[in-house]
């Protein structure tokens, strides 16, 4: 019998190895799996850095005084007045003041 106890022994060992074995296997093939996902959401996240910063250089672009400067002529036929068509007209007494007496 004692022999049989050893062969039972050394096979229930030998299930143990290779069940623990798998486990690693398994577990490590989901870390890569991990991995995988979290460096296509990191390349997804640069492309849209990158549009961000396009973006942002256009509207900088788009806001810019010499291009409003030159739509404005061309859409709407505005120009720049010069100094003698410019007129500045006075504050009434109380306008736009806070607190002044009225």
């Amino acid at each position: 019998m004692r022999g049989r106890s050893g062969i039972l022994t050394a096979a229930l060992a030998f299930a143990a190895l290779l069940a623990s074995l798998s486990l690693v296997v398994w577990r490590q093939s989901r870390a890569l799996e991990a991995l995988r996902a979290l460096e296509a959401v990191r390349s997804e996240r640069a492309v849209m850095e990158a549009e961000r910063v396009d973006l942002g250089r256009r509207k900088q672009m788009l806001e810019s005084r010499s291009r409003v400067v030159r739509a404005a002529g061309e859409r709407l036929g505005m120009r720049v007045p010069h100094g003698a068509e410019i007129v500045i007209l006075p504050l009434e007494d109380g306008a736009g003041q806070a607190g002044g007496a009225p």
